[in-house]
């Protein structure tokens, strides 16, 4: 009689990977999963010992694949952008996954990298040793929320995305200019939010390091 096949922790990442492509965080479950791996959930509490555990598991892959041949160049601020840019790169082509970081984190060794890197770069940077943990944990709630946002607009598929669009030429170019005069004035040059998002997410990423740069004594 041939048992069970025993799924490896990479090969069960893969398939929460790959259902994470096409649910949100909410539909998805350990018996979800179980039931693509063709096994039972109680063998994959073998190497998980719940959902979230499981969830920041798939983040924590994506953080290392975004890190994966990494060398830092430049000064600090193009060192953080850099890495911002390849988190923004890898959650690009799994959108859920960035959800799933912004939502539940990571612990692992791709999330050490990261905050490796961030915290060297701020270091580099010329700011007090104790203002450094408070200006990382800006840099990532920006970077994750910016992440997030993108995921949420590229998730739509074209007919909702066009659907979208319609609503908002309509919200924007018939709005009443008694009434909404300021967006009344700007409509025609109003963009909407999916609209240049990589050089929408530079240019905030840039503002904020600029900030940080006029803290430095």
């Amino acid at each position: 009689m041939t048992g069970r096949k025993r799924w490896s922790t990479e090969e069960i990442l893969d398939t929460a990977a790959e259902l994470l492509r096409t649910s949100d965080t909410e539909s998805f479950s350990v018996r979800k999963l179980a039931a693509a791996l063709g096994t039972d959930s109680s063998s994959l509490y073998r190497h998980f010992r719940n959902k979230t555990e499981l969830l920041r598991a798939v983040a924590d892959r994506t953080l290392l694949a975004a890190m994966d041949g990494y060398r830092p160049q430049g000064d600090w601020k193009q060192r953080i952008t850099a890495v911002a840019l390849r988190l923004r790169e890898v959650f690009g082509e799994q959108l859920q996954l960035a959800g799933v970081w912004a939502r539940f984190g990571s612990g692992g060794i791709g999330s050490r990298l990261v905050m490796e890197e961030l915290l060297q770069a701020l270091r580099g940077s010329g700011l007090p040793d104790e203002e450094v943990p408070a200006r990382y944990h800006r840099i990532v709630i920006l970077i994750a929320a910016l992440i997030a946002s993108e995921a949420g607009i590229g998730t739509l598929t074209p007919k909702e995305y066009e659907q979208g669009m319609e609503q908002f030429r309509v919200a924007v170019l018939g709005a009443d200019p008694e009434r909404f005069p300021a967006l009344s004035h700007f409509a025609r040059d109003i963009r909407p939010v999916g609209a240049d998002r990589r050089a929408a997410f530079e240019e905030i990423l840039a503002a904020q390091l600029a900030h940080i740069e006029a803290q430095i004594p």
